[in-house]
């Protein structure tokens, strides 16, 4: 790998970790465009630990809250908010480690194809637009209770479909249960932090005796270059939710499934 693939695929990894659109979409063009090879594990492993920090760095004083509301509650013997929000937070989270865990081996075996990529993209790209025009949208963050905190966990597990975006399903079900964009986005976020952290145990734990192409520099680089692309990106998407609908990412969506779908169709891909 030379420093303009390292940089490339750090900055669309930034960048789409935390919009709609799925990352893995968009990892795949590049190699299909320009014939590079898959950016391998290592790799992977600095970029999500990038989107790591960043999403740590933005939410520092959303999460000192739960710690302390953690400690309080303890200390008192009563659920104030912010541990509850911590708490649903973790419960929703267990689907995908139990969903990954029983079924890692088979999704990469057989759905990490451009087929299925382009589908996915289309099929949940339509269905965020559906939730937004639908949805309700009157719950706040803090409205949260355990069967919506259920209901969007059960939807983050099958982001494990490459795809169908982590951001995106989980903001999907949040808005088709009702909770507001911005409310959602923040909810989708914070779930992620476990995810990402989860992803980087097991990643670590693959790549140890395992052989990269890549130098510390390079590594370093993609990784700082990463959090910074993701951290804005968060901040850009949060904004932006606040003001518009989600259509232009759902047509952003069903353009690149059709695209991927059709450099399949052309042998491109």
């Amino acid at each position: 790998m030379d420093w303009l693939q390292a940089l490339i695929l750090a900055v669309v990894q930034g960048l789409t970790e935390f919009l709609p659109v799925s990352s893995s979409a968009h990892l795949i063009l590049p190699a299909q465009l320009l014939g590079w090879q898959d950016q391998g594990l290592a790799f992977d492993v600095a970029v999500h630990l990038g989107t790591l920090v960043a999403v740590l760095g933005y939410y520092r004083a959303q999460l000192g809250a739960m710690v302390a509301g953690a400690w309080q509650g303890v200390s008192q013997r009563r659920v104030n908010d912010d541990l509850r929000l911590g708490l649903l937070i973790v419960w929703a989270t267990l689907p995908a480690v139990i969903f990954g865990l029983l079924f890692k081996d088979m999704i990469e075996q057989y759905t990490r194809s451009v087929a299925v990529i382009g589908t996915t993209t289309i099929l949940f790209g339509l269905l965020l637009w559906v939730a937004d025009a639908r949805g309700r949208q009157t719950i706040g963050l803090m409205g949260i209770g355990m069967g919506v905190a259920t209901l969007i966990g059960l939807a983050q597990a099958m982001a494990l479909i490459p795809g169908t975006s982590r951001s995106g399903i989980t903001l999907t079900a949040a808005l088709l249960l009702g909770l507001r964009r911005e409310d959602g986005a923040h909810f989708s976020f914070l779930l992620s932090i476990p995810v990402i952290l989860g992803a980087l145990v097991l990643m670590s734990r693959d790549l140890i005796g395992f052989e990269h192409g890549y130098s510390f520099a390079q590594l370093a680089v993609a990784c700082l270059v990463s959090a910074l692309v993701a951290y804005l990106s968060i901040g850009f998407f949060l904004r932006l939710v606040a003001r518009m609908s989600m259509a232009p990412f759902a047509i952003y969506r069903l353009l690149l499934g059709s695209v991927l779908l059709l450099s399949l169709w052309l042998g491109v891909a």
